[in-house]
């Protein structure tokens, strides 16, 4: 199992992200298309066979990797003008993951298992999880977190 990394660009926290998500699937819906979230890139992950249906995407929003999705397919194709891109199909809604400050970096980075943050749940992480995520990111920012 493998996981990815990547940089959410425009949402500035979870909720955005998901909001934005729900949006594209209510547009899907109208246009009878299919609902699952997902997102586009140009490249292909070349261990795509570790990812898809087993590993996860955990999402960087302003500086800080707080939260994952499970990658639930990878589908290259072709787009209308003509260049390769990778569709990533997310099988699961927002998990929140327990915060730490990320560096910016361009496309995506693979993430193994064993340096993934944790699921940030009550029963894992008590009083953390009840945070609003705006306070985790800044107490992640100054390594309190």
């Amino acid at each position: 199992m493998l996981h990815l990394l990547k940089l959410s660009v425009g949402p500035d926290s979870m909720a955005e992200l998901q909001e934005w998500q729900i949006r594209r699937g209510l547009d899907a819906l109208a246009e009878g298309r299919d609902t699952a979230p997902f997102h586009v890139t140009r490249m292909v992950p070349k261990r795509l066979a570790e990812i898809a249906g087993q590993g996860s995407i955990y999402w960087v929003i302003r500086g800080t990797l707080c939260c994952r999705q499970a990658i639930g397919a990878i589908e290259p194709f072709t787009g209308e003008d003509g260049v390769g891109r990778c569709r990533l199909v997310f099988a699961s809604p927002l998990v929140p993951v327990a915060p730490r400050p990320c560096r910016p970096f361009q496309g995506w980075r693979y993430l193994a298992p064993a340096d993934a943050p944790p699921d940030l749940d009550a029963a894992t992480a008590g009083d953390i999880a009840e945070m609003p995520e705006a306070m985790r990111r800044e107490l992640a920012g100054l390594g309190l977190l």
